[in-house]
């Protein structure tokens, strides 16, 4: 019975860091840039846009097709790196448990 007792500390520890991770997560911010620094996308949490930066540069007549595809760039940049920022969080939270396939457990990352 005390192994049992303490295998349920343990679930409820990881539970709490992994709890920790997620309001961690909601927290983290990234941010991701394209065309040299021209065009700047901040990211939060999953990935809400919390800010654009556009150079002026690129706010002229015909350009629109070029900052479209500049934002989604660097939209892209910022969310992978969100992503690797939460990741790590996550695998930090997880310990030695991080990677691990068990049957009827969400997959963490």
């Amino acid at each position: 019975m005390t192994d049992l007792n303490a295998l349920m500390k343990q679930a409820q520890a990881m539970q709490q860091k992994l709890q920790d991770a997620q309001a961690k997560m909601a927290e983290t911010t990234a941010s991701g840039t394209s065309g040299g620094g021209l065009v700047t996308v901040a990211l939060r949490g999953a990935g809400e846009i919390t800010g654009v930066t556009i150079d002026d540069s690129l706010l002229v007549s015909g350009e629109g097709e070029i900052l479209a595809d500049l934002i989604v760039a660097a939209h892209a940049d910022a969310k992978r790196k969100l992503d690797e920022a939460n990741g790590a969080l996550m695998r930090e939270a997880a310990g030695p448990m991080a990677g691990m396939n068990i049957p009827g457990m969400p997959k963490l990352f």
